[in-house]
C-alpha cells in the first residue's frame, strides 16, 4: 500500500510517496516529470551497493549515470559540493534532465543544492534511504552544506519534484541509524501533536520490525512537516517549529566534530529533552513533564541527556557559545522551541542565559 502526502506550494507542489517497493518503480513514476529527460544519480559508498542497481532496475532503461560520494557528514562540504557540480557538469545537462538524490540526509542536502546551482535550477527527486531523511530532510526544499562556521549555512531552498519514501530500505538499516532517525519522528509529536506522540509511546518500540507501523509513523511526520511548509515555506514564522531541539544539537555536532560519536537524530533526542529540561524550569510545562520524555526516548534506545553521549564534551559556557554561531540567532539573541506541553510548541528569544547554562550544567553534572 502506498500513502500520499501532498506538499501544496502552488506551482511548485509536489507528492511525496511512502510505501514498500517504490525504488522498483522508480521508472514510471518519474516518468511524467521529464518524458525525454535523463535520470543524473548522486549516492554515497554504504547505499550504492544496496540500492543503486535496484533502483537503476526500476528505471525502465533510463540513461542513469551516477557519482558515488564518500559516506558521512564530511561529504556535506565545499569539496562535496564541487565535485557534485562538475561531475554533473561533466555530464553535460540539459534542464530537462533530473538530479536524483539516492541516500540519506546528507546526499539529499548536497544533491539539493547542487540542483539549485546546475544551470540555475534543474529539477530533483529524492528517494531518502534513512528514517531521518524519510520523515524529514527530504522533504521542505532545505539544502545546503556545512562550513567550519557550522552546520547548514550555505544553501538553498529548492524545492523536489517528488519525494519517493520506499519504506522497505528501511529494513537495510543499522539499529543505531533507525533510532536515530526515530528522534526526529519524536519531535514532531512532541511539537505539534500530542495525540500522535501518545500513539508513539504505544507503538514506537515496534515501528523497526513492523512495516505497517512505520508508514504510518513516517506518514504523520511527513504530514505534519508539509502543513508546516505550506504555511510557511523559507522558515518566517511556523516553520521555526520543525527546530524543536535542534539549538541545542547543531552545538552538540559541532562540539562532537560532526562524527559518528552523535548521530543527527541522536543530537535531537538529546535536545529535545534540554528544550523540555528548560521549558519546565522557566515555569512553562509541567515539572514531571522532561522525565515523560526521556523516559520514551530512553525506551527507544536515545540518548537523551549530556551523560549519555561518548566522550569528552565543552563545559556549559562553550556549549552557549557554540549556539550563537548557529544560523536561528536573531538580533544577537538565540532563539529556543520551547513548549507548554506536549504538542504545544512554541518560537522564543525571551530566554534569560543564565537558565540555559544552568540546565546544561545539570545535564553535564556526573557525566564522567
Amino acid at each position: 500500500m502506498t500513502e500520499t502526502v501532498r506538499v501544496e506550494l502552488g506551482r511548485r507542489s509536489y507528492d511525496v510517496l511512502i510505501g514498500p517497493g517504490l525504488i522498483d518503480r522508480v521508472g514510471p513514476l518519474i516518468e511524467p516529470l521529464s518524458p525525454r529527460g535523463r535520470v543524473l544519480i548522486l549516492t554515497e559508498e554504504r547505499v550504492a551497493p544496496l540500492w543503486l542497481e535496484r533502483l537503476r532496475a526500476g528505471l525502465d532503461g533510463l540513461d542513469a549515470p551516477a557519482l558515488t560520494l564518500p559516506a558521512g557528514e564530511a561529504t556535506k562540504s565545499w569539496d562535496g559540493l564541487s565535485r557534485s557540480v562538475e561531475w554533473l557538469l561533466d555530464q553535460r545537462p540539459e534542464r530537462s534532465d533530473i538530479i536524483l538524490a539516492l541516500g540519506g540526509g546528507v546526499i539529499g542536502d548536497l544533491a539539493g543544492f547542487a540542483a539549485a546551482s546546475v544551470l540555475r535550477g534543474i529539477r530533483f527527486v529524492q528517494v531518502p534511504t534513512t528514517l531521518l531523511a524519510q520523515v524529514d530532510s527530504s522533504v521542505g526544499g532545505k539544502t545546503g552544506i556545512n562550513t567550519r562556521h557550522g552546520k547548514n549555512l550555505v544553501g538553498a531552498f529548492h524545492q523536489p519534484s517528488l519525494v519517493l519514501c520506499d519504506t522497505s530500505v528501511l529494513d537495510t538499516l543499522r539499529p543505531r541509524d533507525f533510532r536515530a532517525g526515530y528522534g526526529e519522528v519524536a519531535k514532531y509529536g512532541l511539537l505539534g501533536d500530542s495525540a500522535f506522540f501518545s500513539w508513539l509511546e504505544s507503538n514506537g518500540p515496534a515501528l523497526a520490525a513492523d512495516e505497517s507501523l512505520r508508514r504510518e509513523a513516517v506518514r504523520r511526520s511527513v504530514q505534519m512537516k508539509a502543513d508546516i511548509v505550506a504555511r510557511d515555506e523559507t522558515e518566517a514564522g511556523d516553520r521555526a517549529l520543525l527546530n524543536l531541539g535542534h539549538t541545542f544539537a547543531h552545538a552538540l555536532e559541532a562540539a562532537t566534530g560532526y562524527s559518528d560519536r552523535l548521530l543527527h537524530g541522536e543530537a535531537v533526542a538529546v535536545g529535545c529533552g534540554l528544550a523540555f529540561d528548560l521549558s519546565a524550569r522557566l515555569g512553562l510545562c509541567a515539572q514531571e513533564l522532561p522525565g515523560r520524555v526521556r523516559a520514551h526516548l530512553a525506551e527507544m534506545g536515545l540518548p537523551h541527556d549530556l551523560r549519555d553521549i561518548d566522550g569528552p564534551l565543552p563545559g556549559a559556557g562553550a556549549l552557549v557559545n557554540l549556539m550563537g554561531q548557529d544560523k536561528k540567532v536573531r538580533d544577537g539573541k538565540l532563539r529556543f522551541v520551547l513548549a507548554r506541553g506536549v504538542g504545544e510548541a512554541f518560537v522564543t528569544s525571551d530566554v534569560p542565559h543564565e537558565s540555559v547554562v544552568d540546565v546544561l550544567s545539570d545535564s553535564l553534572r556526573g557525566k564522567s
